[in-house]
């Protein structure tokens, strides 16, 4: 019995290791790897596309959770507010709540929404630096997504002097920073986006 009991203790202890052993391990990483967006986040995607990006977005915003309701009411893995969703038609917000499908559908709507007004400023604005942050378009779009298109062109055509902040403290400023450099060309600008 005491053979049993000390080869049990050893085997878990060589499973504790070994697990230990992987978890601080880069080697599944290649040699020129630099995505800080799976760094800061452990997101298993390595190219910044359209999907890293909406993954991205939904941890952050989330931590990638459909059912996500935060203390102001925001709805959902990309966490919505009703006016947002009602410009959709999206009006019963638990049918929103358990529908993934619908989530994904909403989120590349207001994408498109979003590009489409803030086209003018894309152009003349990416590539630009302000305050420190290059410009690019995906940080557009992520940072209206936080705070709106409007609150976006504020800031952009005031050369970041006028800024937004939401209630837990997040700024067009960081999400520009945090997002950018995403391949995003798959979201086409579209006043009319529907779901």
């Amino acid at each position: 019995m005491m053979i049993i009991r000390k080869f049990l203790i050893l085997v878990a202890f060589l499973i504790f290791f070994i697990s230990a052993k992987k978890i601080d391990s880069d080697k599944g990483l290649p040699k020129n790897y630099s995505n800080p967006v799976y760094k800061e986040y452990n997101i298993p995607y390595l190219q910044k596309n359209y999907v890293a990006f909406k993954e991205a977005i939904a941890f952050k915003e989330s931590q990638g959770k459909y059912k996500a309701v935060n203390t102001l009411g925001y709805l959902g893995k990309y966490q919505f507010g009703k006016s947002t969703l009602q410009r959709f038609h999206i009006f019963d917000t638990n049918a929103f709540l358990n529908n993934p499908e619908l989530q994904e559908k909403a989120f590349l709507a207001l994408c498109k929404v979003n590009k489409w007004i803030l086209r003018k400023d894309i152009k003349r604005s990416v590539g630009k630096t302000i305050n420190g942050i290059k410009i690019t378009e995906s940080g557009i779009l992520a940072a209206a997504h936080l705070s709106g298109a409007g609150n976006v062109k504020k800031f952009l055509r005031s050369n970041g002097l006028l800024s937004f902040k939401d209630a837990y403290g997040a700024s067009i400023q960081l999400y520009m920073k945090k997002f950018a450099d995403y391949n995003v060309s798959r979201i086409k600008a579209n006043r009319n986006a529907r779901i």
